[in-house]
């Protein structure tokens, strides 16, 4: 079946992301998206498994997410936040000051993660250069992260992972270790820092979960681990909760699960429920005070032109809401054990190596995927929106999807991987 013009006019002049052009099929033309169901061209739908990429965590078009954009709209759709600013901005980081662990409560506005992570680290290390400390321009990040696809975040990703590795000798050069995980991997990062705290501005983690670099799982313990080590040795402890962040993991924020309050956090993806592009960095009080002086070259010198977007942030408050009134966290309790009991069934497929499920993230591992295209399209057929990625099939559903549905997704999981003959 021939797709409507707009997609083949338009593929002519498109570049996809994370696809090789030459080789690539055809991307699915979408035409509506409703709770969590996506409608193609052709009229098929299918049932969305991964919430556009973990941002849509209260479904798509939810009602009160979409009334406040309407609502945005018909007074100030945008204003520059350079000398002015707009209530829903700045109601918005009230919000997030109240729901943040301690003292995080300065919240710089972006209009996405790889973004809010370089003002992370742009923050960390002029931190030290406003206290006279000139030496501290690395960071310290860890195997199997992944902080965005930037040059300035690309630096700060596992370098042997792949996707960046054409890069090598053009990014800056930061200290990199393995997780914290045990006493061996504990000494080795204590030795480390003790040897370079002096180059080391941050340290920067994605807590509990390393998402992109193949849901890697981690406990509580290992962030406790990093904010003692991080105060031993005197540096600051980034907390990079893009994916994690707004009940991904089973708390609203994952540091919560550690008791631990980092120097500075990044947010974004499920910020405004996947309507809009947002995202924040938000500073403990004694970062941003090291800013304050009256010295200019002091003042962090950041400013995306969209940032604090006012129809963005009406989004982010109407997702809030929902988090208040609606029993989100609940429902990813339900989701996690209901993934721990579907999921489980695929432990013992031919190539399977381990299932594991976190919150409202559910992973089956695989020791190899010889068709990535064959696979993604296997699960196009039983009706699901599953994109695999590396060695692993995830789901990371809606907070607001049934039993019923999520039902469908696993089993849909089971089905391919043992018919389909993809591993």
């Amino acid at each position: 079946m021939r797709g409507p013009q707009w997609l083949e006019r338009g593929m002519h002049h498109v570049w996809l992301p994370y696809a090789q052009m030459q080789t690539a099929p055809s991307p699915l033309p979408v035409v509506a998206t409703q709770g969590r169901t996506i409608t193609l061209a052709d009229g098929s739908e299918l049932l969305d498994g991964i919430a556009s990429w973990w941002t849509a965590c209260h479904g798509y078009n939810h009602p009160h997410i979409r009334q406040a954009v309407q609502a945005q709209l018909a007074c100030m759709p945008h204003v520059m936040f350079g000398g002015l600013v707009n209530e829903p901005a700045l109601t918005l980081a009230t919000r997030l000051a109240a729901l943040l662990p301690g003292d995080l409560e300065r919240v710089f506005f972006t209009d996405s993660g790889s973004v809010a992570v370089e003002v992370a680290m742009k923050m960390a290390i002029q931190y030290w250069l406003n206290r006279g400390e000139r030496g501290r321009t690395r960071l310290l990040a860890f195997r199997g992260g992944y902080h965005g696809d930037t040059m300035a975040t690309m630096a700060v990703c596992d370098p042997d992972e792949g996707m960046h590795s054409l890069y090598a000798g053009a990014l800056p050069e930061h200290f990199m270790a393995e997780l914290p995980v045990d006493a061996a991997s504990t000494q080795a990062l204590d030795n480390l820092l003790a040897q370079s705290a002096g180059q080391i501005a941050a340290i920067i983690v994605e807590p509990l979960v390393q998402g992109a670099g193949g849901m890697l799982f981690h406990s509580p313990d290992v962030l406790l681990t990093l904010r003692q080590l991080a105060d031993r040795h005197g540096v600051l402890l980034i907390l990079d909760e893009i994916f994690t962040g707004f009940g991904r993991t089973g708390t609203l924020f994952a540091c919560e699960q550690a008791g631990i309050v980092p120097d500075i956090i990044t947010l974004s993806k499920a910020l405004t429920g996947g309507t809009m592009a947002l995202a924040a960095t938000v500073a403990r009080r004694h970062v941003f005070e090291a800013f304050l002086s009256d010295n200019p070259l002091h003042a962090l010198m950041h400013g995306p032109t969209f940032m604090a977007n006012a129809m963005a942030c009406a989004c982010a408050n109407a997702s809030l809401d929902l988090f208040a009134c609606e029993p989100r966290l609940t429902q990813v309790a339900q989701i996690e054990a209901q993934m721990r009991s579907e999921l489980e069934a695929c432990r013992h497929l031919p190539g399977v190596v381990d299932v594991r499920v976190m919150g409202a993230i559910g992973v089956v591992e695989l020791a190899r995927i010889a068709d990535m295209n064959a696979l993604k399209a296997a699960l196009v057929a039983q009706g699901v929106w599953v994109r695999p990625f590396r060695t692993i099939i995830y789901l990371t559903p809606a907070f607001t999807i049934t039993p019923a549905e999520l039902s469908r997704l696993t089993a849909a999981i089971h089905t391919v991987l043992a018919h389909q003959g993809q591993v």
